[in-house]
């Protein structure tokens, strides 16, 4: 057996427990939720952001997928690009309710039809995230 090979049968169980330990530990799954959340809007993946709201999403206690659906359609239609600039955010996990998760973040929602913003606005969010399975589902959206 080659040395190359035999150092490749040596590091691979680490390789493999590294990437199972990353899946395994909530909080990382969490904060990769939020930035798949991010990465979806600024693509404009209407269906991808769906597939991430709980089915009991409810944005500032009174609005829901449905509305969710239908202003992300009218902002990506409005918009030919949409960036969504975390200026902070931080995520963590409930004490008490190990299904739940949350995330708080200051962000820029900006719109442009070239090149140059024509519309920004400032954010703070706060979500609440409820695990399904091994996946971090987004249940409560508020901000200011």
């Amino acid at each position: 057996m080659s040395a190359r090979r035999f150092a490749l049968l040596l590091v691979m169980p680490f390789i493999l427990l590294t990437g199972c330990g990353a899946k395994d530990d909530p909080q990382a799954s969490l904060e990769a939720a939020l930035q798949r959340l991010q990465d979806n809007l600024e693509a404009k993946d209407t269906g991808a952001v769906l597939e991430q709201l709980h089915p009991q999403f409810a944005a500032q206690q009174e609005f829901d997928r449905d509305w969710a659906r239908r202003t992300m359609a009218l902002l990506f239609l409005r918009h030919q690009h949409v960036r969504v600039i975390a200026l902070s955010k931080n995520s963590r996990l409930d004490p008490i309710y190990r299904e739940k998760g949350h995330s708080q973040a200051q962000v820029a929602l900006t719109g442009a039809e070239g090149l140059i913003p024509d519309s920004a606005r400032h954010y703070a969010v706060k979500l609440e995230w409820w695990r399904e399975g091994d996946e971090w589902q987004l249940a409560r959206l508020r901000w200011e």
